[in-house]
């Protein structure tokens, strides 16, 4: 089995449970409010949607070894896309994440294995199960800034959440902002359930994560997996936040918010 595998099947599941969802809503449902503070829910199906547009046409130029599509066909994308009306956004997004996912469903099992995508910002191509992790990633985290506009008590899905705990330790550097900390240095024992898991979350520039626990930390989070990785994308505000989530010393959930703002 490729790596792949198992990504591309979740982004399938993704898929569809969102599509089941945007297929049924309503003019004033797609003019709500999301997850993502400054969008209502046509905007998100329209990151998604151009997302999946910018997505596929990178992984056809990848089989047909071709270079990436660039910034101006980005740009392109982006500007189609805000000009769209709120349905067409929806109707826009169902065509454009199926068109990615059937593209990724199709990956023969020596492709999956060896084909390298170059995505356009990073240093070098990645591998298909990177690649396709990058677009699970973004699509959980907002099938919960869609579903969240309906139910306040949403999660993030699973079987994402399994896929995606551990996969990229290094966007916290990214994601993290050293800057409400004031110099302090803090290490926190973080244990998630669903999956289980025990890391340390080092609070200092760069943040990041460490599989070794130190004997002595300066607090502890416990807290759902899936509420783990909302919190480091801006998505564990006070409204959201599960009764599960449990922090002592160092780890107060204001500051920690103010450590990952989102994006």
């Amino acid at each position: 089995m490729s790596a792949a595998d198992p990504v591309i099947a979740v982004l399938r599941t993704g898929h569809d449970d969102l599509a089941g969802l945007v297929s049924g809503l309503s003019d004033d449902e797609l003019a709500g409010p999301s997850g993502a503070a400054e969008w209502d829910i046509s905007q998100v199906l329209s990151h998604l949607g151009s997302g999946a547009v910018i997505g596929r046409a990178t992984l056809q130029a990848a089989l047909d070894g071709e270079p990436n599509p660039g910034h101006e066909f980005n740009l392109t994308t982006w500007d189609k896309w805000n000009a769209m009306s709120r349905r067409e956004r929806a109707e826009g997004f169902l065509q454009a994440d199926e068109s990615l996912t059937a593209l990724y469903e199709s990956l023969d099992a020596d492709t999956r294995e060896r084909l390298r995508i170059d995505v356009g910002f990073l240093p070098a191509p990645v591998d298909v199960a990177t690649a396709a992790r990058m677009r699970l990633s973004e699509l959980a985290l907002h099938v919960w800034d869609v579903r969240v506009g309906f139910d306040e008590h949403a999660t993030m899905a699973a079987d994402a959440t399994a896929i995606l705990l551990h996969t990229a330790p290094g966007m916290l550097a990214w994601a993290g902002k050293a800057d409400p900390l004031d110099g302090r240095r803090l290490v926190l024992q973080v244990t998630t359930t669903d999956p289980a898991s025990v890391f340390a979350l080092r609070l200092e520039a760069p943040i990041s994560v460490d599989a070794v626990v130190p004997e002595t930390t300066d607090g502890t989070l416990t807290l759902p997996a899936e509420a783990w990785l909302r919190l480091v994308a801006g998505r564990l505000g006070p409204r959201y936040t599960p009764d599960a989530v449990v922090a002592t010393g160092a780890a107060d959930l204001d500051l920690l918010r103010r450590v990952f703002p989102g994006y």
